[in-house]
């Protein structure tokens, strides 16, 4: 089992541990619910340095990634952000992923930052490195640096009083990037270069929370240079009066939820495609990426299940309860449910067949062997700040 360089740290703050993608990860502190509300109200920082991190450049790189994955990435300028979905050729997903086009540089010509899921790491390098182009250089530089996300309404507030210009021109493994003296000056799905106490980042305005926030990457082969961030902020934060605190892995995922974001292995994996999993619109049909015939078959005929989120009356709905229609036929199965903090519901993604997917529609789920009335609802539950 695999641990993150801020181990340490979270055992000094009493976290508890649990496995998730091979990782023994901080699941929670004291209250996940309470982390949760905390990242709602103001700033939660999250240690989400699993995650996996690809520089790829090179002549082509761009035209090379944009066959491989589903969204227009050429189309986006140097410092921005997309969305996309890495498909095979059935059109099922191998990951999600958050592509970065960064700066040209005397050292690398066609840069791109990919950040991928933990679990799917070993797998996603795999399949770039069968079909990418040999011109086309991978380095995965996930063990060369670290990645935290402060998420919340007062991040920006809080980071911009720890930030400045970035004055380290000694090459390092962080990529260039459009450089920024603030965080506030960042645009919503944008990445910048800029120092936060004294360290040199480059720092994303993205996010799997529904939140404003920030992603974070900086040079860490230690645990000492690991915390020095992590500290630093926490420390800003009590000085400025500004509540804040580590989130663990419990209130991500009831924040990504009520946000209606995916999460690989449950709404997304290599049996759901992205039409059945209400992804469609990270898929541009105008160009070609692989999966897209597959996927053009699948409009023709229809999906045949459909994700949905339903709010449920008398039980907690846990992953693999089967879903029932009014006659009391199982007509799907729930991939996600828990409590939803924000919205202060009980509530589950499920896949249905697709008569049984419009918003208002009466079904039920079987918990403990009891059929408990459930509720299709227009998702998502929580929508996202910048979405407003």
């Amino acid at each position: 089992m695999k641990t993150t360089r801020l181990r340490s740290w979270h055992e000094a703050a009493g976290a508890r541990f649990a496995p998730f993608a091979g990782f023994d990860m901080p699941i929670q502190y004291k209250s996940a619910v309470e982390e949760h509300r905390l990242c709602r109200r103001s700033a939660g920082l999250f240690d989400i340095d699993h995650m996996g991190r690809f520089l790829l450049y090179g002549e082509g790189t761009g035209r090379a990634l944009s066959d491989l994955t589903s969204s227009s990435i050429l189309e986006i300028e140097a410092g921005k952000a997309q969305y996309s979905l890495l498909l095979n050729e059935k059109g099922g997903v191998i990951d999600d992923l958050f592509i970065y086009r960064l700066k040209d540089s005397e050292e690398k010509t066609d840069p791109w930052l990919v950040v991928v899921n933990a679990g799917n790491r070993k797998t996603d390098h795999s399949w770039f490195t069968k079909h990418l182009p040999p011109q086309v250089i991978l380095d995965d530089i996930s063990d060369k640096t670290c990645m935290i996300s402060v998420q919340g309404p007062r991040t920006a507030e809080l980071l911009d009083r720890i930030a400045a210009a970035d004055r380290n021109k000694t090459p390092n493994v962080l990529p260039h990037a459009p450089a920024a003296s603030k965080v506030s000056a960042i645009p919503r799905a944008h990445i910048a270069r800029l120092s936060l106490a004294g360290i040199s980042v480059l720092t994303g305005r993205t996010g799997y929370t529904g939140e404003d926030g920030v992603e974070i990457y900086y040079r860490a082969e230690t645990v000492k240079e690991a915390q020095a961030l992590w500290e630093a902020i926490l420390a800003e934060a009590e000085r400025a009066g500004i509540e804040a605190g580590s989130v663990g892995l419990a209130a991500r995922d009831s924040l990504r939820f009520e946000a209606g974001m995916p999460l690989y292995g449950h709404e997304i994996s290599l049996e759901i495609t992205p039409l059945e999993a209400l992804l469609s619109w990270a898929c541009d049909f105008s160009k070609d990426f692989t999966g897209k015939d597959a996927l053009l078959a699948q409009k023709e005929t229809g999906p045949k299940r459909k994700l949905i989120t339903i709010n449920v009356k008398g039980g907690v709905p846990r992953e693999g309860y089967t879903v029932l229609n009014n006659s009391g036929t199982q007509i799907g199965t729930v991939v996600a449910g828990m409590f939803c903090p924000t919205t202060e519901t009980y509530s589950a993604n499920a896949f249905v067949t697709p008569e049984y997917s419009a918003a208002g529609t009466k079904l039920a789920v079987e918990i403990r062997g009891m059929p408990k009335e459930a509720e299709v609802i227009k998702r998502p539950l929580y929508v996202p700040v910048y979405r407003r």
